[in-house]
C-alpha cells in the first residue's frame, strides 16, 4: 500500500526528461525537512488526513490529504483518467521511504518508463530499469545523511543551489564516487544570483543546468 497525496499529468520540467509528458505520482511522507521545500503538505502521514480515492482525483489545491492504494488500484485509476503520458515520475515527499519494487515493476510491465526523484537519504528500492534522480539534501533539519549507495545508483544528480557552499557540498559527495552520473545544477527559487552561479559553474565543470521549466511556463 502506498499513501498518495496527488497524481496528475503534465510536462516534466527538470533534468534529463525536461519536456517529456509525464504522470506525476506524489507520495505522502518526508522526514528530511528541507527549508525551501515547496511541498511541505506532504511531510506528515496523518491518519486524520486520509481520504478516499475520489477526493484525491478531484483535488484542486495543495493539501496534506492522501489516500492509501495498491499499485494495481492506482494503475486502474490512471487508466480510467485516460492519461496519455507513458512516463511516470514518482516523487514526494520522499518516495524512498517505501519499497517501490511492487509499484515500479507493475508500471514497467505495462509499458511505462519510470523515474523517481529522491533526496538520497534512504535506500533506493526500485526496478532496475528505473531512472533515478537524486537531489542530495545535505545537513537538513531531519539530520539524515546522503547515502553513498543512493548516489551510486543515481542516473542523474540534480542539486539545488543558492550559494557556493552548496557547490562545495556537492563536490564533497562526488569525491566518493568512482563513476559520476549526469550532474545538473538547479537554482533555488529562480534567484538571479543563484542562476548566474549555476551557469558559471556548469560551464566551468561541464555540468548541466536545470531551470525548472514548468515554473517559467506557469504549469504544475
Amino acid at each position: 500500500m502506498y499513501p498518495v497525496n496527488e497524481f496528475f499529468q503534465t510536462i516534466q520540467g527538470e533534468g534529463s526528461y525536461t519536456g517529456t509528458p509525464s504522470i506525476f505520482i506524489r507520495l505522502q511522507g518526508c522526514p528530511v525537512g528541507c527549508s525551501w521545500c515547496d511541498t511541505k503538505q506532504t511531510w506528515d502521514v496523518d491518519p486524520n488526513d486520509e481520504v478516499d480515492a475520489n477526493a484525491i482525483i478531484t483535488k484542486s489545491a495543495d493539501s496534506p490529504t492522501w489516500f492509501n492504494t495498491t499499485p494495481e488500484s492506482l494503475l486502474s485509476i490512471i487508466q480510467q483518467e485516460k492519461f496519455t503520458a507513458k512516463h511516470i515520475v514518482i516523487t514526494g515527499g520522499e518516495p524512498c521511504l517505501y519499497d517501490l519494487h511492487p509499484l515500479t515493476n507493475l508500471f514497467i510491465d505495462q509499458g511505462y518508463s519510470i523515474q523517481i526523484e529522491t533526496s538520497g537519504t534512504f535506500e533506493i528500492k526500485t526496478h532496475e530499469k528505473t531512472w533515478v534522480t537524486v537531489s542530495p539534501k545535505v545537513n537538513m533539519k531531519g539530520g539524515y545523511p546522503v547515502l553513498n549507495s543512493a548516489l551510486q545508483r543515481a542516473n542523474e544528480i540534480k542539486h539545488p543551489i543558492a550559494t557556493e557552499n552548496h557547490i562545495f557540498e556537492l563536490e564533497a559527495l562526488l569525491q566518493n564516487l568512482t563513476v559520476i552520473p549526469l550532474v545538473y545544477l538547479q537554482p533555488i527559487s529562480q534567484k538571479k544570483r543563484a542562476t548566474e552561479l549555476a551557469i558559471e559553474t556548469c560551464i566551468k565543470k561541464n555540468w548541466r543546468l536545470s531551470i525548472q521549466t514548468h515554473k517559467y511556463l506557469g504549469i504544475s
